[in-house]
C-alpha cells in the first residue's frame, strides 16, 4: 500500500532508521511525505534522497502555525520552483481552522487574511506547475479552498483527514476531489459515515504520522503500516475483501500522485 500523507520530518533519525528499510516486509510501497515549511522542505528532501523511490515528497506550508512573513513566504515559493521536478505535489497547505478556534475560544481576535493569501499563492504555484495539491482544509474551510481551487482552475486536490458540511461534501464529489482517511475510520463515527458515503474512486488511506491515535491504537506510536487497518475498516464498510480494498486505495493514489 502507500500512506497518502505522513510527516516524516517530523520523527527522529532514529525512528526513520528503524521504520524505512523494512517497509517493502510490511506491504507499504511508498510514502507521500508532505513538509510544513522551508525548513521542513529541506528536510523532507533529505529523507527523500535518502530513500528514492519510497520517499516522494510534497513541498508547502501547513498553515497551524503563525503565518509567513512576505519575504519568507517569497523565499518558500523560490525554493519550491527549484525544486519542483522531485516533488510528486505541492502540500500541505490551507488554512488554520484549529488554530482559529483556538484564538476565538480564547477571546482573542484572528487574522484569516494572512492565511488566505499565503494559500491562494501557493495554489496559483501548483496551477502553474501542473502539480496536485495537499489540503488541510476542514469544515467550513472547505467551502474556501474549493472555491481557491476553482479560481485556479486544480482539479487534482487531495483533502487529507477530511471533515466538513454537506456543502463542501456535495461540492468536492462533484468536482472530483480525493480524500483520505486515517486510523481514526476504525473508531469515529463522524469519518466512517462520510467513508459510507464518499465515493471509492476518490479516496486514499493515509496515517498523517507520527501524530497519535486513539481506540485499539492508544498509546502506540503511528507508522505507516497503520494504512492496513484504514483498509480493512473502510473494506468492511463497503463490503470489500480486505485484499480488494488495499488494492483499491492503493490504486487511487498512485492514480492521483502519478506514482
Amino acid at each position: 500500500m502507500i500512506d497518502a500523507h505522513i510527516h516524516l520530518e517530523q520523527y527522529e533519525d532514529s525512528e526513520l532508521q528503524a521504520m524505512l528499510p523494512g517497509l517493502l516486509e510490511q506491504d507499504i510501497q511508498s510514502l507521500v511525505a508532505v513538509s510544513m515549511n522551508l525548513d521542513s522542505c529541506i528536510r523532507t528532501q533529505e529523507i527523500a534522497a535518502r530513500y528514492p523511490g519510497r520517499v516522494k515528497p510534497a513541498y508547502g506550508f501547513h498553515p497551524e502555525q503563525p503565518a509567513p512573513t512576505e519575504s519568507e513566504l517569497a523565499a518558500l515559493l523560490k525554493w519550491i520552483s527549484q525544486h519542483a521536478g522531485e516533488m510528486v505535489a505541492v502540500g500541505e497547505i490551507g488554512l488554520p481552522y484549529y488554530s482559529r478556534a483556538e484564538a476565538l475560544a480564547r477571546g482573542e481576535a484572528f487574522e484569516q487574511e494572512p492565511y488566505l493569501r499565503v494559500l491562494d499563492n501557493l495554489l496559483a504555484l501548483a496551477a502553474r506547475l501542473n502539480k496536485p495539491v495537499v489540503l488541510h482544509a476542514v469544515y467550513e474551510d472547505a467551502i474556501t479552498a474549493c472555491n481557491l481551487l476553482e479560481k485556479h482552475g486544480i482539479a487534482r486536490a487531495h483533502f487529507h483527514w477530511f471533515k466538513g458540511p454537506e456543502e463542501a461534501v456535495t461540492r468536492m464529489i462533484e468536482r472530483g476531489y480525493h480524500i483520505s482517511f486515517t486510523p481514526d475510520i476504525v473508531y469515529e463515527p463522524e469519518i466512517r459515515e462520510l467513508a459510507r458515503r464518499y465515493p471509492p474512486g476518490l479516496v486514499m488511506a493515509e496515517t498523517d504520522g507520527p501524530w497519535p491515535f486513539e481506540g485499539p491504537f492508544a498509546g502506540r506510536p503511528t507508522r505507516p503500516a497503520m494504512v492496513h487497518d484504514v483498509a480493512a475498516a473502510w473494506a468492511e464498510l463497503h463490503g470489500y475483501s480486505a485484499a480488494q480494498a488495499k488494492a483499491m486505495l492503493t490504486a487511487n493514489t498512485a492514480r492521483f500522485y502519478q506514482l
